[in-house]
């Protein structure tokens, strides 16, 4: 039997593993049912990212309900669970993917009801799954209150933004940044900040049209190409769209040959990801970002679930941190105003709204690290040394729902 063959079925009992200890460990679930309470409080769904992750994820065998169980999360006293469907990204740029990943996440919407839940966060390529506004989902389950969770990572970012520049001492006079894909609600709102602070913001997406809008609203430079981008002292990356990558070749052709790039990604799956990042490791400081802390939050199984998601201690997702949040604010707090609100629309203020409601869930930024491993030193001064390797905090082969994060 070949090695990858046997590599792949180790994954596979790995997962299930897994998944049986997650379920025995989880004392707190089953406290819960003793006691009479819900046995979830906030629910995240996601999709998944390819047929490589569906194997790992689900071994051999297609869940009947059509979706399953991810990785559980605790924080200040709510449960929150990952409901991953049995899609992939690809399959829901179909038509019939879509009508079957729609099913899926209305399905795993009955699950979170049926199970306590009061928030539902649509993750990854579920965001948009029912349109702009959510409308169906809205009407057919009253008494959820869903999120698409890019407000809250939206507020994490950028603070991540304004500390990863700081720390590289990148001042507004000189430093010039490129934006990626700055027309969606996250880019869009990270482009007036970063304007509003005096840099010099370079924007790239590979809309022509949509360019030239936002040349005109804003005089913010343009490029539909990397290769007209010029050089460049930091990237942000905001954008899940596969056709933004950053990659090795955009990393060559944006720094500056004597300094290092900074790049500050808040992409899912990254916008340079870990292999690229791994080839060109000594030319770039590279930061996760997009993501929140907070002391009183826990993974069941611990480490071993956090190294899935490429997550250090007490870290999440900030659309997860979003979630959790809400739920905190209206049902313990009586804050009630906020389940009348619309989170699937993403604005400035609602931005600053809910970086009240995460400071107040407890929620801070993490301390900055790179998939999963803390970032240090953010000198950019460039020297020509050896490659260093590489090791990423996962260091396992275990299932990783990549699209899990938000």
């Amino acid at each position: 039997m070949p090695r990858t063959q046997l590599n792949q079925e180790d994954e596979i009992m790995l997962s299930d593993l897994w998944r049986v200890m997650v379920a025995l460990c989880d004392y707190r679930a089953w406290w819960r049912k003793l006691t009479g309470r819900p046995l979830v409080d906030v629910v995240f769904i996601t999709n998944l990212r390819d047929e490589a992750e569906r194997e790992r994820f689900f071994g051999h065998r297609v869940p009947v309900l059509g979706h399953a169980n991810g990785p559980r999360i605790y924080q200040n006293g709510v449960a929150g669970r990952v409901r991953g469907i049995y899609s992939t990204a690809a399959e829901m740029l179909t038509k019939e993917g879509r009508r079957l990943a729609r099913a899926q996440c209305i399905s795993a919407c009955e699950w979170a009801e049926h199970n306590g839940a009061k928030v539902v966060l649509l993750a990854a390529s579920t965001k948009r799954l029912f349109g702009r506004d959510g409308a169906i989902l809205k009407e057919r389950f009253p008494n959820l209150l869903f999120t698409i969770g890019d407000n809250g990572t939206a507020q994490m970012l950028w603070v991540d933004v304004e500390r990863a520049l700081r720390n590289a001492k990148l001042d507004q006079r000189n430093a010039r940044i490129l934006l990626i894909d700055p027309y969606g609600p996250q880019g869009a709102c990270m482009a007036r900040r970063l304007l509003q602070a005096g840099y010099r913001v370079v924007a790239w997406c590979s809309n022509d049209t949509t360019l030239a809008d936002i040349h005109a609203e804003t005089g913010m430079e343009i490029t539909s190409r990397i290769e007209d981008a010029g050089q460049v002292d930091a990237v942000v990356s905001c954008t899940h769209s596969v056709s933004a990558r950053l990659g090795v070749y955009g990393i060559t052709r944006l720094r500056h040959s004597h300094r290092k790039l900074l790049v500050i990604d808040a992409a899912e799956p990254a916008s340079l990801d870990i292999d690229a990042y791994a080839i060109c490791l000594e030319e770039v400081v590279r930061q996760d970002a997009g993501k929140a802390y907070s002391s009183q939050l826990h993974y069941v199984l611990g480490g071993w679930s956090r190294r899935l998601l490429m997550l250090s201690r007490g870290v999440v997702f900030g659309g997860y941190a979003e979630a959790l949040a809400l739920y905190q604010a209206i049902h313990q707090l009586g804050q009630h105003e906020l389940a009348q609100m619309d989170w699937f629309e993403v604005d400035c203020p609602r931005i600053i709204q809910i970086g009240t409601v995460l400071t107040y869930a407890g929620f801070a930024p993490p301390t900055p690290a790179c998939f999963g491993k803390r970032v240090d030193d953010f000198d950019l001064a460039y020297a020509n040394r050896p490659m260093t390797a590489f090791t990423p905090m996962s260091g396992n082969t275990l299932p990783m729902m990549a699209s899990v994060r938000n």
